[in-house]
């Protein structure tokens, strides 16, 4: 069983331990120096309670992260405050058992609770894999930008894919902080 929570800072090092294998060896980040236990603790706490980082465990050991979802704000100025791109990690292909559909729907859901508008999941590709995942929970292809990544001797495409969360009102209410909403399920 998969249980679902708030991400908390003494789970900084099992994140970054599940982030580390993407950044090294893999394209879909575009870091190239793995981030710390310290430095993902303080990426955890630049959310100020606002955006979501929640985490799943498994069901006999609660404090053992199978995998982590987040948002953080679209872009810097301030009209694209109901806007958020999310990111989901799961650990090793052997734990998942579901658990990566899990967060993003957890993720979907508490945004949507908080009154975010517009959900973006940037994608490296080629990777069908996080292109069903997305798509399976609401997002739809919104554009591509063509070799804008260099990476382990090559050059990579990245994708950005949109989930509309609500309908924006005029004005729009100011977005819930995640502090105050929680991890939101269906």
């Amino acid at each position: 069983m998969i249980a679902l929570r708030p991400a908390r800072p003494e789970d900084a090092a099992a994140i970054a331990a599940i982030y580390a294998p993407h950044v090294l060896a893999g394209v879909v980040s575009f870091e190239t120096e793995a981030p710390d236990v310290r430095q993902m603790r303080a990426r955890m706490a630049s959310s100020d309670g606002l955006y979501p980082w929640i985490v799943a465990t498994s069901g006999e050991d609660a404090g053992g992260v199978l995998g982590y979802a987040y948002a953080t704000r679209f872009r810097e100025r301030e009209a694209y405050r109901w806007v958020v791109e999310t990111t989901v990690y799961v650990a090793d292909v052997s734990q998942r058992a579901g658990a990566g559909r899990l967060l993003y729907e957890a993720l979907i859901d508490t945004l949507r609770a908080q009154g975010f508008t517009q959900a973006v999941g940037v994608i490296a590709l080629p990777n069908d894999g996080s292109i069903r995942l997305h798509e399976a929970v609401g997002f739809r292809r919104a554009g591509v930008m063509r070799e804008v990544g260099y990476k382990h001797g090559r050059w990579i495409d990245v994708g950005y894919w949109q989930c509309e969360l609500a309908e924006p009102g005029t004005p729009p209410a100011e977005p819930r902080r995640f502090a105050d909403v929680g991890v939101v399920r269906g």
